[in-house]
């Protein structure tokens, strides 16, 4: 027996002394030739050794200051994809109670803030974005767990989800954006709002239309109810948005008469609140960025003009409230507060503590020159009304701007 095991082990022996006198034979032949070619012939010309290992040296010196540079990278995809990172405190709730809810433009300012809400009450939330105006930023903190998805599409073209619920807030919001490309605003406003409706038909969802005070345009009651109709300027350069949402609430309530889709629609006012976009030529993140760089307060004309604004918590409690109502005709939601501009800007200023000067600009096209809301139906159907002082609001919005602003020169700092 003992023979039997030597004789078919010897072949393998064979086989692994084969193979070690190969691999050796290479090293010694590999060391050789390293050794032959001390020196580099490169165009006729000879490189020493000596600038070889200089060279060597500098390249290992400029992957250690890229690793370095990559490394916070590195931590962030780690940490998105470690299963055992902390998420922020979510409710269990039970299969019955547990909604599958769809937010459109939920990388936005506001929709990121609702997705918060709504997970941490324990749904099920899908957020899709096509990032014109969203980032990704806005809701990494979800990324993984098991109550989100993330998806990167546009509502202009058709989606199926098995869904209850959505908030059919995708479009650009803020002037410079949705006059950059008024013709995508048209289309998200219109097509992108079809197709939701579609979706709501199919799955019997019901469905949250974030409209906007602009279908009030330049009103001509003050202040504004929604049985109001509204004085716009339809080829005007807000018209694409203006008119945009307002047909958007054309296409809800043919919908909801025709195809029997329950529908809803808020009529959102100026909204402010920390992830506002630094540079997207609001009132509040202008008045507030140029306060923390030492700029002057830039008003376009008199200043006189006035506005109402709520604090973001405020209107994503609102528009909860307003989806789980029975009631389906448009809801202002918004600060009955009205400040002027002027009175605005220079409670941003001395909020900041600054002194910069106020400067009065040439008057933009078609702004409306009195905004303020009539709040009875969102107190008497959903018992809401805002909570969050106008002082408070901003103080925890500054502050937001200035850890960002922070940011943005560090990373500057690394980057030279």
């Amino acid at each position: 027996m003992a023979f039997g095991i030597d004789a078919l082990s010897f072949p393998n022996r064979k086989f692994k002394i084969f193979i070690l006198f190969i691999l050796g034979t290479i090293l010694v032949v590999t060391w050789a030739t390293v050794n032959r070619n001390r020196t580099v012939t490169l165009n006729e010309g000879r490189i020493s050794q000596r600038v070889l290992d200089d060279l060597k040296k500098d390249l290992e010196k400029f992957n250690i200051e890229i690793n370095e540079k990559i490394r916070p990278l590195d931590l962030r995809i780690t940490n998105l994809e470690n299963k055992d990172r902390k998420y922020p405190p979510v409710k269990y709730l039970a299969e019955k109670d547990r909604k599958r809810i769809l937010i459109t433009g939920g990388a936005g300012f506001v929709g990121s803030h609702l997705a918060d809400a709504l997970v941490m009450a324990g749904h099920e939330v899908t957020v899709v974005d096509n990032f014109f105006t969203g980032r990704k930023r806005n809701i990494e903190h979800w990324i993984g767990h098991e109550n989100f998805d993330l998806l990167n599409h546009d509502v202009v073209e058709p989606l199926l989800l098995e869904v209850d619920q959505i908030y059919h807030l995708a479009s650009p919001a803020s002037p410079p954006n949705y006059m950059y490309n008024p013709i995508k605003t048209i289309k998200t406003n219109t097509i992108g709002t079809l197709n939701m409706l579609g979706l709501a038909k199919r799955v019997h969802a019901r469905l949250l239309l974030a409209s906007t005070s602009e279908v009030y345009g330049d009103p001509e009651k003050h202040p504004q109810r929604e049985d109001y109709w509204g004085h716009v300027n339809p080829i005007g350069p807000r018209a694409c948005y203006d008119e945009g949402k307002r047909v958007a609430e054309t296409m809800c309530y043919a919908y909801a008469k025709q195809e029997h889709v329950e529908v809803r629609v808020a009529r959102i006012f100026n909204t402010f609140g920390p992830r506002m976009h630094m540079n997207d030529g609001r009132v509040v993140s202008n008045f507030i960025m140029q306060a923390l760089e030492g700029k002057p307060l830039t008003v376009y004309g008199s200043g006189k003009q006035t506005r109402s604004f709520q604090y973001i918590s405020d209107l994503v409690n609102g528009l909860i409230l307003l989806m789980n109502s029975n009631f389906s005709e448009p809801v202002n939601i918004g600060n009955p507060s009205e400040h002027t501009i002027m009175e605005f800007a220079e409670m941003i200023r001395d909020a900041v503590g600054g002194k910069t000067p106020i400067l009065n600009l040439a008057k933009m096209e078609d702004d409306p020159q009195r905004r303020k809301p009539d709040i009875t139906r969102a107190k008497v159907i959903l018992g809401w009304e805002p909570q969050v002082s106008l002082n408070i609001g901003l103080n925890r919005t500054i502050e937001y701007f200035r850890r960002e602003l922070d940011k943005s020169k560090k990373s500057k700092l690394v980057d030279l």
